[in-house]
């Protein structure tokens, strides 16, 4: 089979079948059609392929729609008409259609898959081997897993089924499974899909399948979710039931959940299948902490990567064109000042330490010594002379992650790109990001469009894109990588025994990676505490997995999305008159309260269409919806 690639190229008659089933009415669809178990579908190896391409189709991201990225305290949105927005002040229900695609996509490829399970025996043995057929088994089955996996985390338990609806199937047969039979049902699905597997793929062809590691990496993250708060005896769903009066939730903490997870993390770590990428995988003879985790993610198909899958060719292009500022840009993803707080500084402490060397006042004479990611650029991608020295010493994680005002621009390769983005008073083909008050990214030239923070999200940005020609480069999209196993490990095994060496060993891999020093040398008090080595696991992942969907995941599992921290986000002070002191205007460096994001804790959970719940008389909605 080829590449899976990133246009699903169908056949007529089989783009009429999906379509058809695409449109049913309820995500419980019984309608026979014909046209998808014809005999015909399956008289060729490319339709079928084709079909299980479409399968696939439906795996989303965090750039796809902008909701987990948004919704957290590390990113705001520029865009008024962006489902997140109402998200942020309360204005949504189960009436709302915003986000209705999770749950109808995800069942519409959950009912694609038993069909394509039940039916590609059909095709003939000349066209496609036995072998072949068991390898594609195994991927609709871990499929399906995910496609589940991505129902619990975000509607909680789902309605299990275990084949394709006969025609007549009565939809009250169907009230929703318990969390842990849900769990369990995941696990099963990625355990079958592994027993037919390899651990990784050795042959280009097959990238962006799931692997052995894949499913166990699935099987960690589903594990985490249930150790966590929010679904280990969660006194808030003591009341979630069934009308039939079945409970759907664990009502009783089970400290030993903690070990199931760190197992299973352990259980990918174990494998030797991968490794934290750095720049040396490249050929470059020196480490340099910036190039290594910028170009993880502009590197595709790297060891790090667990899974990762292809992406139609636009997403690369609308992600940086969402990243980059005015003009070239639409300056969507806008970083808030909660997550460049969290950053380190690169001595590993926190610039809430007074012995961190950290200043908000003033700005610095001279470019970074480091000269981070030069050997590759020819530019120094640290700080430069002139930035404020809240920009300063900073770890190299935060010049990856994050544009500030007065830092140049990443995809636009030439002096003359660069100074696109720069007025005339700047042109000095550094194209340094203007987002003070009259700067060319700031309120007075973009009022409707410009940045709302100060700042815009830079990872997975490349240099070798260019935002003024609307060119990007193509990269396929990572939705788990090991760095994220460590950090899964680690908090789990805090949580069982805050003593074991485990813990810091594999924080410090991703510390160190980062161009930081080892935690205990940092903050030795720190060593065998459990509530402080939460704290830095949790600040850890913060900034490593920063805009990657993890951080609005990791508030809801650990019940802190609620707290008043993780509720006010702060900007810089834009929309203060510099009068024309363009980056050295000191007032803009004052941090303001941009938002109090309204909460309620019914939205730990979304909402379930108000629609499918009348349809179908055993569903229950979701608590307080």
């Amino acid at each position: 089979m080829k590449q899976i690639t990133p246009k699903y190229i169908v056949s007529g008659l089989l783009a009429l079948a999906l379509c058809q089933n695409m449109q049913s009415c309820t995500y419980l669809d019984k309608k026979p059609d014909n046209l998808l178990t014809s005999d015909m579908v399956w008289e060729t190896r490319a339709n079928a392929e084709s079909y299980l391409n479409q399968i696939y189709s439906y795996i989303e991201t965090p750039v796809d729609d902008f909701t987990t990225l948004g919704a957290s305290d590390e990113s705001s949105c520029n865009i008024p008409v962006v489902n997140v927005r109402q998200m942020a002040v309360g204005n949504w229900n189960p009436q709302s259609m915003y986000w209705q695609h999770y749950w109808n996509n995800a069942y519409a490829a959950i009912r694609q898959s038993f069909v394509f399970e039940e039916n590609i025996d059909k095709v003939p043995e000349g066209a496609l081997s036995t072998e072949l057929k068991v390898q594609y088994k195994a991927e609709a089955r871990f499929l399906r897993g995910w496609y589940y996996w991505k129902l619990l985390r975000q509607y909680g338990p789902a309605v299990l089924l275990k084949g394709t609806l006969g025609l007549n199937e009565d939809f009250n047969k169907y009230p929703r499974n318990s969390f842990q039979e849900c769990v369990d049902y995941i696990n099963s699905m990625m355990d079958l899909a592994a027993a037919d597997l390899p651990v990784v793929w050795s042959a280009s062809s097959n990238y962006g399948r799931p692997s052995k590691g894949t499913c166990l990496a699935i099987k960690s993250q589903v594990a985490l979710w249930a150790a966590s708060p929010l679904w280990n005896g969660n006194p808030r769903f003591a009341n979630f039931k069934n009308k039939d009066g079945k409970a759907l939730a664990p009502l009783q903490n089970d400290a030993n959940k903690w070990q199931l997870a760190a197992d299973a993390a352990k259980a990918v770590i174990d494998l030797n299948a991968y490794k934290l990428f750095t720049n040396l995988d490249e050929g470059d003879s020196k480490f340099d902490p910036y190039l290594s985790f910028r170009n993880l993610f502009l590197t595709n198909w790297n060891n790090e990567i667990i899974f990762s899958t292809h992406k139609a060719d636009t997403w690369h292009w609308g992600h940086e064109k969402r990243s980059a500022p005015e003009p070239g840009g639409i300056a969507m993803m806008n970083a808030t000042q909660n997550v460049v707080d969290a950053h380190l500084m690169r001595n590993g402490k926190t610039i809430e330490d007074p012995s961190s060397g950290y200043r908000e006042d003033g700005f610095v004479a001279t470019d970074d010594p480091a000269d981070w990611g030069k050997s590759r650029d020819g530019v120094n991608r640290g700080y430069i002379a002139g930035n404020s020295n809240m920009y300063v010493n900073r770890e190299a994680r935060f010049y990856v992650n994050i544009l500030y005002n007065g830092k140049p621009i990443l995809p636009a390769p030439t002096a003359d790109d660069r100074n696109f983005f720069s007025s005339d008073a700047n042109k000095d083909g550094r194209g340094r990001a203007e987002f003070y008050y009259s700067g060319k990214a700031g309120l007075v030239q973009n009022s409707n469009s410009a940045d709302k923070t100060g700042y815009l999200a830079q990872k997975n940005v490349s240099p070798a894109s260019n935002i003024r020609q609307d060119r990007a480069v193509y990269r396929p999209y990572i939705h788990i990588r090991l760095a994220e196993i460590y950090l899964n490990y680690a908090e789990s095994l805090n949580e069982v025994n805050p003593s074991h060496p485990d813990i810091l060993s594999y924080l410090n891999l991703v510390r160190q990676r980062a161009g930081l020093p080892k935690l205990e040398t940092v903050y030795p008090q720190v060593v065998g505490n459990k509530d402080e080595q939460r704290k830095w696991i949790l600040r850890e992942r913060q900034i490593e997995m920063a805009f990657e969907g993890d951080r609005y995941f990791t508030l809801l599992r650990r019940l802190m999305m609620g707290n008043p921290a993780s509720r006010a986000i702060y900007r810089m002070n834009i929309a203060s008159n510099d009068n024309n002191q363009g980056f050295f205007y000191q007032d803009f460096y004052k941090r303001n309260l941009l938002q109090n994001r309204y909460w309620d804790d019914k939205m730990y959970l979304f909402p379930i269409l108000q629609d499918d719940i009348d349809k179908n008389t055993a569903l229950v909605q979701n608590p307080g919806w």
